[in-house]
């Protein structure tokens, strides 16, 4: 409550918005606001530095949310993305702001800071002309800072620099100036300095965005062309799409034409987002708004498509996005069977939701039928497992996480494997896995720990450099499947939570990997096969069949668990028989007697070895196959 009363008192104080009710904001009427009265931008920044927040005083001091209606975290609007503080979707917002008397509408875009949200954030970049690169003054530039900064250049995007929690004890500023100013190429007194959480340097922040960032560009007279960066379904609504529009205008009761598709659809509705959903009349040049066609299905709304009036189309299409590629793959299976089709509408309805996701069905000989889905990183697949759980009240099986090989045969064919039970049997020849380059911020004092841990990991240095004479910043080209698991893990550890990691593809490279299969009674069980370095098979072999030991209840017989590599055994564990005590009935007498009965008992259990099956229970797939997470989240809702 304390950092809420400090927000009011210097809101309070500070200079008032325009005296108007959050509707009438829009006096700029969105279809009759002139382009040059326009400002889109996004806010860029490491995970945890502060984005959400400073968006929060930007909706306050603009005026479009009331003060009985405000919240933290404001435009997290989904359960998940509060209670564990992450943006997770971009979310986009219109804002009046006077200056010198004129007023303009900013379109402010507030993006994710992780890694595995990149997509969204390239997207967001992609409908504006400018961002503000926001850094933590008590923490300095992270590697998703860097990572940000070169998708904003890429996109030829003005960048205000500006450092946040400057009312923080912790807090050095102008050391974290200099910085950012030898970053970007600029002056130290250039980047702003503002508190989130109180204010202060919000105002100006607003004003240098009116005067740096350029207003959009594109012609009105020209038949209208509208970028798709963003969808949602809504169970009443349908599809709702949110787009940028770059040339013509879009009115309502208007026919489009998404020009991928060739589909026409009536725009019902039509309208901006400030920060609720307001209709209007109509989205000229250079503004961003959504719309609503009452078209139910998903597939009718591409991220990415050109939206263009079906009497008079456009020519050309804009120019899209780069389709993402999924860097890890999981198979996601419901716990009830009959939840099959379930789990496929909602999978298709949250692709509309998240565009990096991609999916095919697939079957198991342990867990019956499911999907084979692509994620961006661990973090994404554990936030669209927990968002299918929870949004569409589905129970699922995530198995562990593995990345595709590229395998050659010695007859030259090739074959893509996205799952170890689709490794070739024949005469390999190459084995090629995927590479990432990897880009990891720390204190320097950690520089050997970080270079042991990414030694440890099958890593190549390919160089290191000094951002002051306190941070580092060290690259190293590293497997994706040694990064997938617990590698940012280990590496916070390492460096007691100082180190930031980010990483981009980078081809794939020849490796030494091995397909280890699990046999149970010399019969294999392709559910727990796994490809892996040829030096970790065997502690993978000796940890699987030891956890089988555990999961798989005793039987009649004797039965052998083994990890092969091709015909070669590398580990075995023992479920020892269940026995029944033939020797109750012997009170003492001849020891032949007892021989005889312990004799006759050993036949049969070797005669029962010989036609017995080994049922493998569903808790035991459960257990070995998921991942950590998955069991955990189980856990806790038992």
């Amino acid at each position: 409550m304390g950092q809420w009363r400090i927000a009011l008192h210097a809101l309070s104080t500070a200079r008032k918005p325009p005296p108007v009710s959050p509707k009438a904001n829009l006096a700029l009427t969105p279809a009759k606001t002139p382009a040059d009265l326009l400002r889109n931008f996004c806010i860029i920044a490491h995970i945890d530095h502060g984005k959400s927040t400073l968006a929060d005083r930007m909706l306050q001091l603009t005026g479009v949310v009331e003060p009985r209606a405000m919240k933290a975290q404001y435009l997290d609007r989904m359960d998940i993305e509060r209670e564990r503080g992450i943006t997770i979707k971009s979310q986009a917002v219109r804002m009046p702001w006077e200056v010198d008397g004129q007023s303009y509408a900013l379109n402010m875009i507030d993006t994710p800071g992780h890694v595995d949200f990149t997509y969204e954030v390239s997207r967001s970049l992609a409908a504006g002309e400018g961002a503000i690169l926001l850094v933590d003054a008590a923490q300095g530039i992270e590697a998703q800072t860097l990572a940000n900064l070169y998708l904003a250049m890429e996109n030829d995007l003005t960048i205000i620099p500006v450092l946040n929690k400057i009312d923080l004890p912790a807090a050095q500023p102008e050391k974290y100036a200099e910085e950012l100013a030898t970053l970007i190429g600029g002056e130290p007194e250039d980047v702003l300095k503002v508190s989130g959480k109180t204010g202060e340097g919000v105002e100006a922040l607003l004003d240098k965005i009116v005067a740096e960032i350029p207003a959009p560009v594109g012609n009105a007279d020209a038949p209208s062309r509208a970028m798709i960066f963003d969808s949602v379904y809504d169970t009443y609504r349908g599809v709702v799409t949110y787009v940028r529009v770059v040339d013509g205008k879009l009115s309502p009761r208007e026919r489009i034409e998404m020009m991928s598709t060739g589909a026409q659809h009536e725009l019902l509705e039509i309208g901006v987002i400030s920060p609720e959903p307001i209709p209007s009349e109509g989205l000229g040049v250079g503004e961003v708004g959504y719309l609503i066609t009452g078209v139910k299905d998903v597939r009718q709304s591409k991220v990415g498509d050109t939206v263009t009036s079906a009497a008079k189309p456009a020519e050309r299409q804009l120019a899209g996005y780069e389709e993402p590629k999924p860097m890890v793959f999981s198979g996601l299976y419901p716990l009830d069977g009959t939840d099959y089709p379930v789990l496929r509408d909602a999978l298709d309805k949250l692709k509309l939701n998240d565009a990096a996701l991609v999916y095919e069905p697939e079957t198991s000989a342990a867990l019956g039928f499911g999907f084979r889905v692509g994620f961006l990183g661990l973090l994404h697949l554990e936030i669209v497992r927990e968002r299918l759980e929870r949004e569409f009240n589905l129970d699922l099986i995530s198995t562990a996480p593995n990345v595709v090989y590229q395998v050659e045969m010695e007859d030259g064919s090739h074959v893509e494997v996205t799952n170890p039970s689709e490794f070739p049997s024949g005469k390999v020849n190459e084995v090629r896995e995927p590479m990432v380059s990897a880009t990891v911020l720390a204190p320097n004092e950690f520089v050997g720990a970080i270079m042991e841990l990414c030694q440890s990991r099958r890593g190549n240095m390919k160089g290191m450099d000094y951002l002051s004479e306190d941070r580092v910043e060290i690259r190293y080209a590293l497997p994706l499947a040694e990064i997938v698991f617990d590698f940012f893990d280990v590496l916070k550890s390492r460096t007691r939570g100082y180190a930031s990691l980010d990483w981009k593809p980078e081809g794939d490279q020849a490796a030494d990997l091995v397909k280890v299969d699990i046999l149970l009674q010399g019969e294999q069980v392709d559910a727990f096969s796994a490809i892996t370095h040829k030096d970790k098979a065997y502690s993978y072999g000796v940890s699987i069949t030891g956890k089988l030991r555990e999961l798989i209840p005793r039987q009649q017989f004797e039965v052998p668990i083994q990890a092969a590599i091709g015909s070669r055994i590398i580990a075995r564990e023992n479920i020892r028989a269940i026995r029944k005590d033939v020797l109750a009935k012997c009170y003492g007498g001849d020891i032949s007697r007892k021989r005889k009965l312990l004799e006759k008992q050993k036949e049969g259990k070797k005669r029962m070895k010989m036609v017995g099956r080994v049922e493998v229970p569903q808790e035991a797939f459960i257990a070995a196959l998921s991942s950590s997470d998955a069991k955990d989240a189980k856990e806790k809702k038992k």
